[in-house]
C-alpha cells in the first residue's frame, strides 16, 4: 500500500520561494504537507565550477499519482533553470498518516 507515496525533495533560493511553493502545491491538492527546511547549504557543479549556495529545502508529501503534476508545478514555478526535484518511495508509514495524505489528495 505504501509504495503509492513518496517524499519530494526540494530546494530553493530563499524562504519566500519555499514558503510560495509549499503554499501552492498544497492548495493544488499536489501535496498533504510541505515542511521547510530553512538556511542549507548546498555545494554543487555548476557551468564548470563548483558553487556553494544558502537554500531552504522542502520536504514534501505526496503521491506517485499526482507526482507528474506536482514536478510540472515546481518546474512552471520554481526560479531556477534547473530545479531539484527527487521523489523517494515512502515504503512504510503510520496508517492514520498515510490515509490522511491520501483523503488531502483526493
Amino acid at each position: 500500500m505504501t509504495e503509492q507515496f513518496s517524499l519530494v525533495l526540494c530546494s530553493c533560493p530563499n524562504s519566500g520561494i519555499a514558503d510560495s511553493l509549499a503554499r501552492g502545491l498544497v492548495s493544488s491538492h499536489l501535496a498533504t504537507c510541505v515542511n521547510i527546511l530553512p538556511q542549507i547549504t548546498s555545494v554543487y557543479p555548476w557551468e564548470g565550477n563548483i558553487e556553494t549556495a544558502q537554500e531552504c529545502l522542502l520536504l514534501i508529501k505526496s503521491s506517485d499519482a499526482v507526482y507528474p503534476a506536482l514536478q510540472r508545478y515546481i518546474s512552471d514555478n520554481h526560479p531556477y533553470e534547473l530545479p531539484e526535484i527527487i521523489a523517494v518511495p515512502i515504503r512504510h508509514g503510520e496508517p492514520r498518516y498515510l490515509d490522511w495524505i491520501n483523503q488531502w489528495l483526493g
